[in-house]
């Protein structure tokens, strides 16, 4: 009784304090009100924003993102970046509006209305914010979104700090909000903010980037957006189709039933007429270019994006896939447009598709791209170190620039890949290119004695990009069973051979894939090994003064030698994968793909002896012609990470190079994982095993004679850098245990066969850096390794959430 009495009398407490409020008509006089979706007033005096409020309980879709940026690729700020999706709802208590985001991760699709609250209150939900009501009239309610409006939405201090790149904090005096980047529609209210950080301890890369390295100012922007409508039909996932998702547990779902439900992340499409076999969509797709883009840049993107207009073609679709120029009164982060965006930073880097997507359907609302704009600067460096093509320089040479355009051609059909719900499919290479949605490596031909580079890059969208906007936006006609077409799409492909690997599986370090690559090319991977070390060599023969233009420094051969020396690195990744590899699928009970294989013996040793071919002194030794003709940098041309590290000082350390290149191969034969598999698989009749892979790396290093001239000095730096790695295979705690015996057993064996009398130095100083290890494997440190410049994003150039970073 006294908990009831209690209740009442606070119920009519805060009925009382509300009926003193003033009515939103006075309370927002002389503010300028602006209507849409939500009315919002601006009161210029105070800089403060103000809402209205009439709708309780009714769900609607909140992002927050980036749009002024920071400019470094390193700290990964960058203008028009998206940083949060969230399903929102106004909450009303007493004096307060809360605004709710509720857990879609857990729910019960039932018409059981108690079953949908148990599994409500069994998982926290999240109040974003509270807000005092301040005002209202009738229903509707008014409070003061300022403070929420001007926070650190996107995460700007944790990033910095996670970074270790200073501890900031929001200056409200150096803050304010943005009007230019607020605006109002029937659908979306758009608001942004000019926020400004400030602290202490800044870090390298914000000092690089920031005029006063103690104030870091951006613009934050945030979108509230009316939810789809309920005609939007989700389409079942299935790992074989390249799609990114949505999943979410249904405690509505019966027992013998998956709890976790799985759906594709797509844009809406419908045809006019679902019956015809060619047809106009309803509402088509629309992306819009940047209009900050230059030419020739903003055509060659314009023609990549364009085309996937080929592959819904197929899905027959007409023009229902369209790009155009961004107009100059839109702004790039309103949720209406999907926006590729020509994105600058002060390095090389990455580049994003991402996406605005309905939690509770997978439906793409926004496609958002973010196109680093030094990655066409960086594949015509690349195209120079190629063809060194300036030995006449009284005409220009157009190769360059055409391959570098063809790069991010490529590169923009890519990335809205991944902003029409496709993944990577790194196993395209082997299909001959058939999908944008691989990682391109510049495709070079040897003709006529020279380097060719006019099918550097492919044209045009490929086959498995058909198939994937066929699974992911097929109308089909009334009656059809869905889940059999679109199965049968799949058969079809696979029966093809087409072939689709995705991320974690082809990723180098420890990867066993043999067909899925980043960066390589050709149907036979170890073949290509073979044919990019001939392109290589050519392209070192050939480097020199005639690799820059006439009037820069020397010195700057070195920024164009760097992707030359290691044109191969990518090649040998995808090579190494075979040596312990699994040949496999994403194989459904029931489907047509066939079941794993472990990569055959003779295919493992011919990808093997290809990679000892890259240690050989041959392969590592700079030509005397580059080493001869590069200057140490000018006082006022700073070195960068860029470049090769070394212990001469200034000058080019030829051995420190070699050694670079040669951990490069050395790191992904002796890779713990791929050592594992090598036991495991060499256990069973007719398997490579790791005894036999140890024992070729012996004899292509410490079996080889000792020289004391320049290669051979290249020879010894190789058999040292091996008995590190061999080293480190034993070290590492991801190593098996039969593996570490193994590796323990080779190590003994090869320290006694160092360890002669009247033996070559560097042979002693293997056989010391092994008994060391063996002795005090705690306190063994072994020499360093200068590392390698960072080569991904090859070109200058994925996430996911929807957010896929790329090449």
């Amino acid at each position: 009784m006294k908990r009831s009495f209690l209740l009442l009398i606070g119920l009519m407490l805060g009925a009382s304090v509300l009926a003193q409020l003033p009515s939103i008509k006075d309370k927002t006089k002389g503010f300028t009100k602006s209507e849409g979706f939500f009315t919002y007033y601006h009161d210029e005096a105070k800089d403060e924003l103000w809402l209205e409020v009439d709708a309780y309980n009714e769900e609607f879709i909140y992002v927050t993102s980036l749009a002024a940026g920071v400019g470094s690729n390193d700290i990964g700020l960058d203008r028009s970046q998206l940083s949060g999706t969230r399903i929102v709802y106004f909450e009303r208590r007493g004096p307060k509006l809360l605004l709710v985001q509720p857990n879609l991760d857990y729910i019960a699709k039932t018409d059981n209305e108690l079953e949908r609250k148990s599994v409500a209150e069994a998982f926290a939900s999240s109040v974003l914010w509270g807000f005092k009501i301040e005002a209202q009239s009738g229903s509707t309610v008014l409070v003061n979104i300022t403070a929420f409006i001007m926070r650190d939405a996107h995460g700007v201090v944790s990033r910095l700090r996670n970074n270790r790149e200073g501890s900031y904090k929001v200056d409200k005096t150096r803050s304010a909000l943005y009007p230019e980047g607020s605006f109002n529609f029937p659908k979306n209210t758009e608001f942004e903010a000019l926020l400004t950080f400030t602290g202490s301890n800044p870090g390298r890369y914000v000092r690089s980037v920031v005029p006063t390295s103690s104030a870091i100012t951006v613009r934050q922007h945030h979108s509230f957006v009316e939810a789809p409508d309920d005609k939007y039909e989700s389409r079942k996932m299935d790992p074989r189709s390249g799609y990114f998702g949505i999943s979410y547990q249904d405690y509505g779902t019966p027992i013998d039933e998956p709890l976790v439900k799985r759906f594709i992340s797509r844009h809406r499409l419908e045809k006019k007429n679902p019956d015809a076999e060619v047809s106009e969509a309803v509402e088509p797709i629309v992306y819009y270019l940047d209009n900050g883009t230059p030419e020739p840049v903003r055509s060659a993107l314009l023609e990549g994006a364009r085309w996937w207009n080929q592959a819904f073609e197929a899905a027959g679709y007409k023009d229902a896939f369209q790009v155009r120029v961004l107009p100059d009164d839109a702004h790039p982060l309103d949720i209406r447009y999907n926006v590729i965006n020509w994105v600058h930073r002060s390095t090389r880097g990455w580049s994003y598709g991402s996406s605005v997507t309905d939690p509770r359907t997978g439906e793409i609302i926004k496609g958002n791209v973010l196109l680093g704009s030094l990655r066409v600067r960086q594949d015509f460096m690349i195209a120079e170190g190629l063809l060194s093509p300036y030995a006449d320089e009284s005409k220009a040479d157009p190769r360059m620039k055409e391959m570098a355009l063809a790069r991010i051609r490529q590169l923009s059909a890519h990335e809205v890949g991944h902003t029409l719900g496709i993944s990577h499919n790194f196993a395209s290479s082997v299909n001959g290119r058939e999908s944008v949605m691989d990682y391109p490596h510049p495709k070079v031909d040897i003709k006529n004695g020279g380097l060719d580079l006019s099918d550097a890059y492919d044209v045009g969208i490929g086959e498995w990009d058909k198939v994937t906007i066929a699974f992911g936006y097929q109308d089909f006609p009334e009656g059809t069973d869905e889940d059999a077409a679109l199965d049968a799409i799949l058969d079809e492909a696979h029966a093809n051979g087409l072939l689709y690997i995705s991320d974690n599986d082809a990723r180098p370090r420890g990867g066993a894939h043999p067909h899925a690559h980043l960066w390589d090319y050709g149907t036979e991977v170890v073949d290509q090994l073979g044919h990019i070390m001939e392109v290589r060599e050519m392209a070192l023969k050939n480097f020199g003064e005639n690799t820059i233009k006439s009037g820069e420094p020397l010195a700057l051969l070195e920024d164009k030698l760097v992707p030359i020396y290691l044109f191969h690195r990518y090649q040998v990744e995808g090579t190494a994968k075979l040596i312990g590899g699994l040949d496999y699928n994403y194989k459904l009970k029931g489907d047509t793909q066939p079941y794993p294989t472990t990569v055959p013996k003779k295919v493992q040793e011919k990808a093997l002896n290809q990679l000892l071919a890259t240690l050989s002194p041959e392969a590592l030794a700079l030509p005397e012609s580059i080493l001869n003709v590069i200057p140490p940098r000018p006082n006022a041309i700073s070195s960068t990470r860029e470049l090769f590290r070394g212990n001469t000082g200034p000058t080019l350390d030829a051995l420190s190079i070699a050694q670079t290149g040669a951990s490069v191969p050395l790191g992904m034969i002796l890779n713990p994982q791929r050592a594992n598999r090598l036991v495991e698989y060499g256990a069973r009749e007719g398997n490579l095993n790791l005894r036999e892979v140890i024992t070729a790396l012996n004899s292509a290093t410490w079996d080889q004679p000792i020289r004391d001239d320049y290669k051979g000095s290249i020879q010894q730096v190789v058999n040292l850098e091996y008995v590190k790695h061999l080293i480190g295979l034993h070290a590492s705690g991801s190593s098996g245990l039969l593996t570490k015996a193994i590796v323990q057993d080779q190590l003994s064996g090869l320290m006694l066969k160092l360890n002669q009398v009247n033996s070559h130095p560097s042979r002693l100083m293997a056989a010391s850096m092994i008994q060391n290890y063996l002795d005090n494997p705690e306190e063994f440190e072994a020499p360093s390794t200068p590392s390698a410049p960072p080569g991904s994003p090859i070109g200058s150039g994925s996430g996911h959430a929807h957010l896929s970073c790329d090449f």
